[in-house]
């Protein structure tokens, strides 16, 4: 416990653009020195892709050589740099606290995006983690409206998920794509990527629509009501878009447009943080708490609480339904077995693994359980196993989450350590 606290005030003092200079230079020395020296003379067939983790299960005879990398790489790098160089980022981050937020946050996620592109460049596979990834991060902080800030629990998200998926991809096939479903195309190609963001806004829309299906008759009663009639949804959304051969049926849809690549998902997701933070700590926000709460008192002291619920449900649905139309163009392929009791699982294990009514919680839980679905690819059926005993632990242990109940503090995140901190 001593060595933890001292190894804690050690790096107390280094701020959010120390850490992330600290990963650039690991990133770079990867880059540069990953494949032909380190990965080389550790005895690595590649670079490994996430963190060692695949080459680690698939040939446990490297472990030690994965572990090495990673220390190497990463591990010493980041915490060396980040401390080394704090004399020179302290001041910085001083002065970037002079500046507007919105000026100061806009300057660390274009620094923290170009480490992210040029990690995930590295590989192909890596890239394809982390779009879906980010995918995943909308649709956990959209389920954690209704599931934590409202308190309700809703298995509707697969259904609102598909519906923007499947409307935000027959507009882009219908307008921009030759498709052996809709034709040739009615507009030019190079007018997609600019008509993109509206067919997501639209099939947010389309979705939160949808929701209103599920918000109607479920906000009349109470209990477990909306539960089932959100599951209902969720079959009955699927089941429509199966026996509809207009749209591929079982089949599916194929060919979207390369219109989502990792600087367009970024950017939507970041909204979608920022948004939806701002909703959740909005006087809506603040009702809708309340209402979880105790929904009898929030009445009595004049909150609309069935308007509540469902402008919050609405709003979850809609950010469903761009997670939705995102999701469809990174694959470039959808079919309703992509939207059901499966999907259901991994959005909920996302939000309850990661934490209610927090943010940061649902961030955390959409990275972790991507990220070890995919390190635990190689143990096939076992991973299914492995998963659900973490989740059942995390429960016993932290009933609501790893990170619950968490303010989204940007302020304290991006700002100087204070002398009495440089001093611990």
């Amino acid at each position: 416990m001593e060595l933890a606290r001292k190894f804690k005030e050690m790096f107390s003092t280094v701020p959010m653009i120390g850490w992330l200079l600290g990963i650039l230079v690991g990133v770079l020395i990867e880059f540069y020195w990953g494949y032909d020296y380190i990965s080389y003379y550790l005895g690595l067939p590649k670079i490994p892709v996430l963190f060692g983790a695949l080459i680690m299960l698939k040939e446990p005879l490297m472990i030690p050589g994965a572990i090495g990398y990673d220390l190497i790489v990463y591990v010493i790098p980041v915490f060396l740099v980040a401390r080394v160089t704090t004399f020179a980022t302290n001041p910085l981050a001083t002065f970037l606290e002079k500046l507007p937020l919105i000026v100061s946050v806009l300057i660390h996620l274009v620094f923290f995006y170009f480490i992210l592109h040029l990690w995930s460049g590295i590989n192909d596979y890596r890239e394809l983690v982390v779009r879906l990834t980010m995918v995943s991060i909308i649709l956990t902080i959209s389920i954690n409206v209704i599931n934590g800030y409202q308190g309700e629990f809703s298995c509707s998200h697969p259904g609102f998920m598909a519906i923007g998926a499947y409307v935000s991809s027959i507009l882009t096939l219908l307008l921009f794509t030759n498709d052996k479903i809709f034709g040739e195309a009615l507009l030019p190609a190079y007018l997609g990527p600019w008509f993109f963001p509206i067919a997501l806004v639209l099939g947010g829309f389309a979705a939160a629509i949808g929701s209103l299906l599920v918000a109607i008759p479920s906000f009349k009663t109470r209990g477990d009501y909306l539960a089932i009639i959100s599951l209902a949804f969720m079959f009955i959304v699927k089941s429509a878009v199966e026996n509809l051969n207009a749209i591929g049926g079982a089949r599916g849809m194929g060919g979207q447009g390369e219109f989502a690549p990792l600087w367009v998902i970024f950017i939507w997701t970041i909204l979608a943080i920022w948004i939806i933070h701002n909703f959740v700590t909005s006087i809506l926000g603040k009702a809708l708490n309340a209402v979880r709460d105790d929904e009898a008192a929030s009445e009595s002291m004049t909150v609309k609480t069935r308007k509540t619920k469902m402008t919050a449900f609405m709003f979850g649905a809609f950010w469903a339904g761009v997670a939705g139309g995102l999701f469809a163009h990174v694959l470039a392929y959808i079919n309703p077995g992509m939207f059901g009791i499966n999907r259901l699982a991994e959005i909920l294990a996302m939000v309850y693994f990661g934490g209610l009514n927090s943010i940061i919680g649902s961030i955390v839980g959409a990275v972790s359980i991507n990220v070890l679905g995919e390190a635990l690819r190689p143990l096939e059926l076992f991973k299914w196993i492995i998963i659900p005993l973490i989740l059942i632990f995390v429960m016993i242990f932290r009933p609501y989450g790893l990170i619950s109940f968490k303010e989204f503090n940007v302020k304290r995140m991006l700002r100087a350590k204070s002398k009495r901190e440089q001093g611990a």
